[in-house]
């Protein structure tokens, strides 16, 4: 499968979606089939917030994904795109997209490995990343898209306030952007 969360030209790559598709299933929000090409929008099974689909063993259910406060001009509108609970055998991974902690996120139950972004202004601050995570307590949970305007997001910090809430959470640390 290859899930794809939103419009923005670093979610939607149609030439890479392309690229690496083979015969996978790509499961999208309504928003991206509508910016896909004809021969990849034919393929695209639709999610919108709070659909629940079954998909080759496993669940997904589509997160909403968006900014707070709302306003008309958030760049991520509630309801345009997806995070997505994915679950198989028992074990339940989610995939954040580009969010505000949202109610919807905090309200998760039972999540073995979480996907955090924090790249300010277009998502999470460090410190509403890792309050966000504290209120849904993921076993594990690697910070990722936290490259933004003004550089990269103090993964270690975001690791740290975590920790000192939790330290039964398993904050994952990876080089997403190395040189």
């Amino acid at each position: 499968m290859v899930v794809v969360t939103d419009i923005h030209g670093d979610h939607l790559n149609a030439d890479t979606i392309a690229a690496v598709i083979g015969d996978a299933t790509l499961i999208v929000p309504q928003a991206v089939k509508d910016q896909l090409p004809t021969e990849l929008a034919a393929r695209a099974v639709v999610m919108a917030n709070g659909d629940v689909i079954e998909q080759q063993g496993f669940t997904l259910t589509a997160i909403p994904m968006y900014n707070l406060p709302e306003t008309a001009d958030s760049r991520h509108v509630k309801g345009r795109g997806n995070g997505y609970v994915i679950e198989k055998d028992g074990l339940r991974m989610y995939i954040a997209g580009d969010t505000a902690g949202t109610p919807e996120m905090r309200a998760l139950k039972d999540i073995d490995i979480a996907f955090i972004p924090m790249n300010p202004p277009f998502t999470m601050t460090v410190e509403e990343a890792a309050d966000a995570v504290l209120a849904f307590q993921p076993a594990q949970v690697y910070p990722y898209h936290y490259r933004g305007q003004d550089g990269l997001s103090d993964v270690s910090k975001f690791k740290e306030l975590v920790n000192a809430g939790n330290p039964n959470i398993d904050v994952v640390l990876l080089d997403w952007y190395p040189e």
